[in-house]
């Protein structure tokens, strides 16, 4: 428990459950609607964001907010209203949003080092504050995840029918995009831009593996992502290497461990099936 002796330590311990839990949900909608490349489109997208906010010297959440709000509503506008793919389109709308970002930082180069940590996470830079806004999205995500429980699970199966049962999809998809873009904004400075897209979608393939029923599937995935935020913490204290980098390294060991596990039940029981 030593670790904990330390302030800065206790702050990112917070940071990293509740963004690993956070990540644990989002990303079990993510990968059961075949999205898992929004998560590393739409981090790019924040990340330019993010320099915009520190050139016109604005609020870092607001600024990424805004900027990442709107790559999501239009990303999903593209997507409905022409004959784009959603892969193209993340892949236009996000990556010339980093370019901006890109450019910006060229231009100014007297603040590049300030953003290494929007690029590979800074969690033991996290301040009190960040860690209240970052509670407080977090809630406010899992709350509008709760109202919208039955109508987001519908659209995620099976969005043609939703809509024929009198389910507002367009409304649903929206919202769903501006919880995404906030997940993304709050883990920015935990993961980095680098690693978000791990985080978002391992912990929920991982339940994928280790259940086929969606409720089981979603609290497996909030556990792993709580669970391996502190582990893999702890893990970077010891061994001395990037917080980000160890829970994503430690989320990753999980998944091999459900895939052995996986094939093991399937041996086995076309084994009994065979003896039968």
């Amino acid at each position: 428990m030593s670790p904990f002796e330390f302030e800065f330590f206790r702050n990112g311990s917070i940071v990293a459950v509740l963004i690993g839990g956070l990540c644990g949900l989002i990303g079990v909608y993510v990968v059961l609607r075949g999205m898992s490349y929004i998560g590393h489109g739409l981090s790019h997208a924040i990340f330019g964001g993010a320099v915009v906010s520190y050139v016109m010297q604005w609020n870092f959440y607001l600024g990424a907010g805004v900027w990442g709000f709107l790559a999501a509503l239009l990303i999903n506008q593209t997507v409905r209203r022409t004959r784009i793919g959603v892969d193209a389109a993340i892949g236009v709308i996000t990556t010339a949003s980093f370019a901006i970002g890109i450019a910006l930082i060229s231009r100014y180069r007297k603040f590049t080092r300030n953003f290494d940590a929007a690029l590979f996470g800074n969690i033991l830079g996290v301040t009190p504050d960040d860690v209240l806004v970052i509670a407080v999205m977090t809630v406010v995500v899992c709350l509008l995840i709760l109202i919208l429980y039955k109508q987001l699970l519908f659209t995620t199966f099976d969005s043609a029918v939703a809509q024929v049962y009198g389910v507002r999809t367009e409304w649903v998809e929206t919202l769903f995009a501006l919880a995404l873009a906030a997940t993304l904004i709050a883990s920015m400075q935990v993961m980095g831009v680098t690693l978000i897209a791990a985080a978002l979608v391992v912990p929920a393939i991982t339940a994928r593996l280790l259940t086929d029923n969606f409720n089981r599937m979603v609290v497996w995935s909030v556990s792993i992502g709580a669970l391996s935020g502190l582990a893999g913490m702890l893990i970077s204290f010891y061994a001395d290497i990037a917080s980000g980098a160890s829970i994503v390294l430690l989320q990753a060991a999980l998944f091999v461990c459900a895939i052995s596990l996986a094939a093991i039940r399937k041996r086995t029981n076309r084994l009994m099936h065979t003896h039968v």
